[in-house]
């Protein structure tokens, strides 16, 4: 008996399995993963031996935590096909509970060398917040830095005299050299000389006398911070140590029965270091249990369950596993596993044109699809750069002078020379340029008008997803108009001041923005067919001749 092998409460034997695993990073989820994750929801909502605030229940206080939840269907080796499930994290302050696999490494095992590792350094932090608060550290820490400040006054006012007297004498000389007689001078140029070296050795005796005052405060303030500051040195190097540890202790299987630790995983990627929480995931969870186990993984599928705060993750929708800190894991653990093709691998812009709006000698203007890149990717070098690097193989400077994600269509403006991208890019620094999109929302926006201002930055454990962030976020703003409301959609016009990566997406679908997504995001909604946003208008002042221009082309939706 497998303990958290959970099989199907009714037959699924009309469902064919997948030939291959899924591709955990772009997936549509498989029936079964969809039945299993019903079941799990179901059993998330009716049981009660714990008790977790997912921010769904408004009569319910403390802290709000989302969560990711995983299921692995898994095949044992007599055919049986059932399946396993994990969630991120922690769950309600614990990593044990029935129906769910276990973690990885159980950093919260009370017997563990974490726990005791923890207790040490929070010991050490007790000790240092007790030695920083003893009213002799503080008043003598007072003492030192008021006589500092003293010492640095004085010394810039005598600085100051000493300057004064320097520029005196060069009156003086100048003064000499226009009416004294050349004895005379020798002896005023000597007088100054002599008054200079006694007044710099003065300042240096001054100095040296404030600095004499501050290195005694100094001493007496050793006396009590240098025990502070030892023990801050041992409670780094402990902590790095237990850190290290912690990362050896995460052991990841494959199907070959190849372990590698956290370190050895990571010290092949560029970051080098595990990012905070690496393991910790619902998707290393599950294929460790299966391959524990000797269970054959068949399908996965993440959901979200609850509210979200500063990422955008809407309750029961399926998601991709993170790229930051899972996949150099799952790189490992799904070595030799048959999956889905990366569509990320295959060019989304094979067999599609780039139509041509408006184009004279210096500017070209272009009708990017959807699904089509701005610029090369990583992988994909097919890109609305390279067609117009084809089609004007003698254009000097970068060519594109301002982007759409892939996955937005609508209007590039294209500058044919350095000198014209270098005024086009300008326009755009000024924002004296205009832009208009057109969206189509998952939902009835109420309001007719507003701005929505959050701060966007990057997801660094799951580009390229952007997440609001108060605290390190780029300012981000963008004016909207609705244009209509018909079958639960609404139809709206967004203005943006600012160009951030994927700003009208986040701003469209984020609980303290419009918190209604657009058709078709894949990151922030829903997937669909296509992104409903499109770059319908554009005014600028042309480069060379000064003309103010504006060019629309109409959505395809």
């Amino acid at each position: 008996m497998i303990p958290c092998f959970i099989p199907f409460s009714e037959s699924v034997d009309h469902i064919p399995l997948p030939e291959r695993f899924t591709f955990p990073f772009y997936y549509d989820p498989h029936p079964l993963c969809i039945l299993a994750a019903e079941d799990i929801q179901n059993h998330i909502e009716t049981q009660q031996d714990w008790v977790h605030n997912f921010g769904l229940d408004p009569t319910k206080e403390g802290y709000v935590i989302g969560k990711m939840f995983g299921v692995l269907v898994v095949q044992k080796k007599n055919q049986e096909i059932g399946y396993l499930a994990a969630f991120s994290g922690k769950l309600a302050d614990q990593n044990h509970h029935v129906k769910f696999v276990p973690p990885v490494f159980d950093i919260l095992a009370e017997d563990g060398f974490f726990n005791k590792g923890m207790w040490e350094l929070n010991a050490m932090n007790d000790q240092v917040d007790l030695l920083e608060a003893a009213p002799e550290y503080l008043e003598c820490k007072r003492l030192f830095e008021e006589e500092k400040a003293l010492a640095t006054e004085k010394i810039a006012a005598e600085k100051a005299k000493v300057s004064a007297a320097k520029r005196a004498r060069k009156v003086r000389r100048k003064e000499g050299e226009a009416t004294l007689n050349p004895e005379e001078l020798i002896e005023l140029k000597k007088s100054l000389a002599i008054e200079s070296l006694r007044n710099r050795r003065a300042f240096q005796d001054y100095a040296a006398y404030w600095e004499d005052r501050v290195a005694k405060r100094q001493q007496s303030l050793d006396h009590y911070q240098i025990p502070i500051t030892t023990l801050k040195e041992n409670r780094k190097k402990k902590s790095g140590r237990l850190q290290q540890q912690l990362h050896e202790g995460y052991n990841f299987l494959n199907q070959s029965g190849e372990t590698k630790n956290l370190l050895e995983i990571f010290e092949q990627t560029t970051v080098k270091k595990p990012p905070a929480g690496s393991g910790e995931c619902a998707a290393p969870k599950l294929l460790q249990y299966a391959f524990q186990h000797d269970l054959k993984p068949v399908a996965m599928a993440e959901f979200w369950w609850g509210e979200s705060l500063s990422e955008i993750r809407r309750h029961k929708q399926f998601y991709p596993a993170c790229r930051g800190k899972c996949e150099p894991i799952l790189a490992h653990m799904l070595k030799g596993i048959q999956m889905e093709e990366n569509p990320m691998l295959t060019n989304p812009a094979a067999g599609k044109e780039l139509a041509t709006v408006y184009e004279d000698e210096s500017i070209i203007i272009v009708n990017k699809p959807p699904e089509f890149l701005s610029v090369p990717g990583k992988n994909i070098e097919d890109s609305v750069w390279l067609r117009m690097k084809q089609k004007f193989p003698m254009a000097t400077g970068p060519l594109i002078v301002h982007r759409l994600d892939m996955s937005t269509s609508g209007l590039m403006i294209i500058a044919k020379s350095k000198d014209v991208h270098k005024m086009l890019q300008q326009q755009f620094i000024n924002r004296t340029i205009k832009k208009r999109y057109i969206a189509l929302l998952d939902g009835i926006v109420k309001e007719d008008t507003g701005i929505i201002t959050l701060p966007l930055r990057v997801d660094i454990d799951d580009r390229p997803r952007q997440i609001v962030d108060y605290d390190h976020g780029k300012k981000a703003r963008t004016n909207w108009q609705v244009l209509e409301r018909t079958d639960q959609q609404t139809r709206i016009h967004f203005f943006p001041i600012t160009g951030r990566t994927h700003q009208l997406r986040v701003h469209a679908a984020h609980p303290r923005g419009l918190h209604t997504p657009i058709i078709g995001d894949d990151l922030y909604g829903v997937k669909g067919k296509r992104l409903h946003l499109h770059a319908e208008w554009i005014a600028f002042t042309h480069p060379e001749t000064g003309e103010l221009m504006e060019v629309e082309v109409a959505a395809g939706f």
